[in-house]
């Protein structure tokens, strides 16, 4: 059995801009919900970072059938989120795949199990997140699954729509109405780590700086 939903409308693109030049692990230092588990990584060499739209699929087993429907309605800023309902056996996403989502505008794809053809995820340069590789791979049963649909992935629930937030230290995934503070106390902490590196090449100490010593020093005193 299929269920089969419409697509989410896309998180508005000055917002995913702004997310953009957030990077997940500052984020990480004020929110501690919406990040998946380290294991979801980035399987394709060198930095990268995408914001965009979630697009969900819950994959089943051996059968890859939704991922290609998926395949099919996949715009321009999309990034296909998949469930695998824990299977870690199968691989869901291999060159083929990648190719067509990245030939629909797709600029990700996370996948909450196996991915395969490791070489061709480097050639096309689509980023693919997942746990790991496999030789073992889906094929189209033509059995179940389920497009834009409330997901799990990588431990965390994902809703049609959400905002993706990915980059290779991680995946976040984040409320529309989260982008904006969340983005703009980011790009924030980055600016003004920035500001402290050429002190610290000058002498000063970070906790100096950031007031730990001084802290330190508050609490030792009532002791």
């Amino acid at each position: 059995m299929f269920t089969l939903n419409p697509l989410p409308a896309p998180v508005a693109p000055e917002m995913l801009t702004l997310l953009q030049d957030a990077e997940p692990a500052t984020i990480g230092h004020f929110l501690h919900t919406g990040f998946m588990d380290p294991a979801v990584r980035l399987l394709t060499p060198g930095y990268v970072r995408i914001a965009g739209t979630a697009v969900t699929a819950r994959c089943y087993g051996a059968d890859t059938t939704i991922i290609h429907y998926a395949l099919g309605q996949l715009r321009p800023g999309d990034i296909l989120v998949v469930d695998r309902a824990g299977d870690l056996r199968h691989a869901a996403c291999g060159g083929g795949v990648a190719f067509a989502a990245k030939a629909a505008g797709c600029i990700g794809i996370i996948v909450d199990g196996m991915a395969t053809d490791v070489q061709e995820l480097r050639e096309f340069g689509l980023p693919v997140w997942a746990r790991g590789l496999s030789v073992v791979t889906c094929k189209r049963q033509f059995e179940q699954g389920d497009f834009c649909i409330p997901i799990s992935c990588g431990g965390v629930a994902v809703e049609p729509g959400d905002a993706i937030l990915a980059d290779e230290n991680g995946v976040l995934v984040l409320k529309p109405d989260q982008i904006t503070d969340a983005a703009q106390r980011a790009i924030e902490m980055q600016r003004e780590e920035r500001i402290r590196f050429p002190r610290i090449a000058a002498g000063e100490k970070l906790p100096d700086i950031n007031g730990t010593n001084a802290r330190i020093r508050e609490i030792m005193a009532k002791r």
